[in-house]
């Protein structure tokens, strides 16, 4: 009688590991399929030495998969295959743009120089900042010198000028 329980928790132990494998190694789902087998297997044989025995099974089984799961993908980003499969976050030097609207505010009235096509969105240049600017109307060519015209927020509008 006794081998039926730790066959059953042989199944526990093989289900569990299947879990974390199944996080780490891109199987399509088979390894998840074997793990529900162990697991349905393991439940089982709980049930065949009692119902006592089977009803615990199951209890830990609802503790033991999300726990597993949840211990296993905290665990993924530190690994070095995690860290070849998940992005990382993107970057943004310090200075590169504005962002803040209270320095884009300063930038009201000043003129500056398309960099990239505003079709109606792009890139303008003010002295030496690189800022995103939404056209006035239309489709601005690169190099026109624009003016701003507009701060809503983090938008700036700008209109092209007359200055060469």
């Amino acid at each position: 009688m006794v081998w039926w329980l730790l066959f059953a928790v042989f199944l526990y132990v093989a289900c569990a590991a299947l879990i974390v494998v199944e996080v780490f190694v891109p199987s399509g789902g088979l390894l998840g399929i074997c793990a529900l087998a162990c697991l349905v297997g393991g439940i089982a044989t709980f049930f065949h030495y009692s119902s006592t025995a089977g009803w615990i099974g199951i209890m830990v089984a609802l503790v033991m998969v999300p726990s597993l799961l949840v211990a296993a993908y905290r665990m993924l980003p530190k690994t070095r295959f995690g860290q070849r499969v998940i992005l990382a976050p993107p970057s943004r030097e310090r200075g590169d743009a504005i962002s803040d609207t209270a320095e884009l505010v300063k930038l009201l009235g000043q003129t500056g120089k398309v960099l990239t096509p505003l079709r109606p969105v792009g890139t303008c240049t003010f002295g030496t900042r690189r800022v995103e600017c939404v056209a006035e109307s239309g489709y601005i060519q690169k190099d026109t010198i624009v003016k701003v015209i507009r701060v809503e927020g983090t938008q700036l509008t700008v209109r092209t000028t007359d200055e060469a």
